[in-house]
């Protein structure tokens, strides 16, 4: 649960975000989140909630690890932030490009092999 210092377990924010703890700890050993431990137990820190929602929301656009970890290195409080900003829009901007061109290629794709297949149609009707 949240505590002093608004502090999180790993199944809090397991919980929280849909992922495993696994997951969590494989953040961990690549750099990308900083959890203190007591014990056994790590706790997670407001900043690393924000890290995690970062990585995840890159991850679901398709960012590597590498352009993550460059994305959060750049981050600083208020103003300062502007260059993690700057960045962020720029791979953002970027992959959306290689996406597009992506659908590109799939749209061509599948008109060919929609092509090919009313030819084969038309052929296996003309043999009946």
């Amino acid at each position: 649960m949240e505590g002093a210092g608004e502090t999180y377990t790993i199944t809090d924010l397991s919980r929280a975000f849909g992922v495993t703890a696994r997951t969590l700890r494989f953040y961990e050993a690549e750099g990308l989140l900083h959890p203190v431990r007591r014990g056994r137990t790590r706790l997670y820190s407001r900043a690393d909630r924000a890290r995690l929602a970062w990585v995840l929301r890159g991850r679901a656009v398709g960012f590597s690890l590498a352009e993550i970890r460059e994305l959060l290195d750049l981050y600083a409080p208020g103003e300062a932030r502007r260059p993690q900003l700057e960045a962020a829009l720029a791979k953002t901007v970027e992959r959306l490009a290689a996406l597009r061109a992506q659908r590109d290629a799939i749209d061509a794709t599948v008109t060919e092999l929609e092509q090919f297949a009313a030819t084969l149609r038309s052929r296996l009707e003309g043999d009946a």
